[in-house]
């Protein structure tokens, strides 16, 4: 496409150039009439948080996405550039993407007053038309407006007071353009003063010249809520002038998780054929669901999307790690993997009370239990499920002494048997070891559909059922050094190994304080 290389030119074309917010409205409202996805990548948030988006382009607002961590505010913020027109022009040199028909600085009225219709033009992309900073308690108002280079003034002879000697912050480096601030509430009172006049008049004041430069930009922040952090608030006059706040929120459904988690974890691995079973995802994203309610997770800071992309990518890795060392093409975690996923955790969970590092990790083990014990009971009967009267009747007249569903695998326990697995165990091994439990495989099998002769998915899935019934209290189980003991429940309270886990996370919880 041949485009306008002079300002006479661009008349001749006939273009026309629209201001930038009434320009989002125009692309966006093209998308909607086509159908168009809007922000590709975002999930979770189609009844929600992205309605509340549109109206406010389509309204012309400048916005602020109000959210705890890991909600995709600022994924959200580099996507609406995709609403720019392709390219626009400037006048040639222009430091603040002057308008050729209306430009605003000196530096563009002299050029087109000097040159007229022969004044040079270059078109810029709408990549080079969003600029962002985070907001940091050094942030000046010369960062973002702008101030007097005495360098610049030296360099090029002009006087302190010559509208030449301004250096122009990130804001008016942004005209025609859209400005991001993340984290609008570190930035200093004083600082979020200087944003008036760009949020309600539209223009700047440079210190030391009388004059305004008026601009046309989209302002769009990010925050934390107000009571997140005592570094700082929105100040009241600023939050008033945003025209629309949006909250976001974490997924609010186990399907829209388990997406996010797979767009956004590097799962796939070269060279390896990786399989995690429905039920893995579901424990890694119901650990995130669990804390997020918690009571001694501080609900405040909340438990970013990270998390689970984090567990997810450790768990993975693990498993990895293993068929890297036994030499072994396939990738499927195991029960015995999910320790490892404590690093990813232990960062992103901020406890109510102030402790050791090791109280994260207590905490962080809790989380994993009780996911594991939910989502186990999604697939296979509650093993705490009251017995009927005629079942209590039979048991009392002896005619029926175990559980009908997971008796014969707990009467193998309590014969005294024992089965010992470690995450480096090799395949074969693996199986061979859970298989030497009574009942395990048809019980797994009859609640769980996996593919015939798949060795490697069975092995994992016949873990699952073990552990689930340990964190039914049902088992018992030892942990060390990464090797994995299940024994019976009374023969360990007896011998004073194993442990027992509590049927209400708030008691684990609470031992992790103690």
């Amino acid at each position: 496409m041949n485009r306008a290389s002079t300002l006479g030119e661009l008349k001749k074309s006939g273009y026309k150039v629209l201001p930038v917010k009434e320009e989002l409205r125009k692309n966006l409202i093209c998308k909607i009439e086509k159908n168009e996805a809007l922000f590709p990548g975002i999930i979770g948030y189609e009844k929600t948080v992205i309605p509340s988006l549109i109206n406010a382009i389509l309204a012309k607002h400048d916005i602020i996405l109000l959210g705890l961590r890991g909600q995709a505010k600022s994924r959200l913020v580099r996507l609406l550039p995709s609403l720019l027109d392709e390219y626009i022009p400037i006048v040639r040199g222009s430091e603040i993407n002057d308008n050729p028909f209306a430009p605003v600085s000196k530096f563009g009225v002299d050029t087109v007053k000097e040159h007229g219709d022969a004044t040079e033009i270059e078109w810029i992309r709408c990549d080079q038309r969003f600029s962002e900073k985070l907001a940091t308690p050094d942030v000046t108002i010369a960062d973002l407006i702008g101030d007097i280079d005495p360098i610049k003034a030296a360099t090029q002879r002009l006087h302190f007071s010559h509208e030449g000697a301004i250096h122009f912050g990130l804001i008016p480096r942004s005209n025609r353009g859209i400005f991001a601030i993340n984290e609008l509430p570190d930035l200093q009172p004083r600082i979020q003063v200087g944003l008036f006049n760009i949020l309600e008049e539209k223009d700047i004041q440079i210190r030391g010249f009388n004059i305004r430069i008026p601009l046309d930009v989209m302002i769009v922040f990010t925050a934390n809520p107000e009571d997140y952090t005592n570094r700082g608030n929105i100040i009241t006059p600023l939050k008033d002038r945003i025209d629309s706040q949006i909250l976001t929120h974490y997924p609010r459904s186990l399907d829209d998780a388990i997406a996010i988690t797979e767009q956004e974890a590097w799962i796939r691995r070269d060279g390896f054929d990786v399989h995690v079973p429905q039920y893995f995802k579901e424990i890694v994203e119901l650990i995130a669901f669990e804390a997020r309610k918690s009571e001694f997770v501080d609900q405040k800071s909340g438990v970013s999307a990270r998390l689970t992309i984090a567990a997810m990518e450790n768990l993975i890795s693990n498993a990895e790690r293993r068929a890297i060392t036994l030499k072994e093409k396939f990738v499927v975690p195991r029960i015995c993997d999910l320790p490892h996923v404590l690093p990813g955790m232990t960062g992103k969970i901020e406890l109510v009370f102030e402790g050791e590092q090791e109280g994260a990790a207590k905490v962080s083990k809790a989380l994993i239990g009780k996911a594991v014990r939910s989502v186990f009971k999604e697939y296979f009967p509650d093993p705490l499920q009251k017995r009927t009267r005629v079942q209590q009747q039979q048991s009392q007249k002896g005619l029926q002494q175990t559980d009908p569903e997971y008796g014969k695998v707990i009467g193998w326990f309590e014969e005294g048997n024992t089965l010992e697995v470690a995450d480096d165990m090799p395949l074969n091994a693996y199986f061979a070891e859970l298989d030497r439990v009574q009942g395990l495989r048809e019980l797994t099998k009859r609640h769980l559909k996996i593919e015939e002769g798949n060795k490697y998915e069975l092995a994992s899935a016949m873990e699952f059922v073990l552990d689930g019934l340990y964190q039914n209290s049902k088992i018992a189980k030892d942990e060390v050094d990464h090797i994995t003991t299940y024994k019976d429940m009374v023969g360990s309270i007896f011998t004073g190994h194993g442990t027992e886990p509590d049927e209400n996370l708030d008691d684990d919880f609470s031992s992790a304080v103690r």
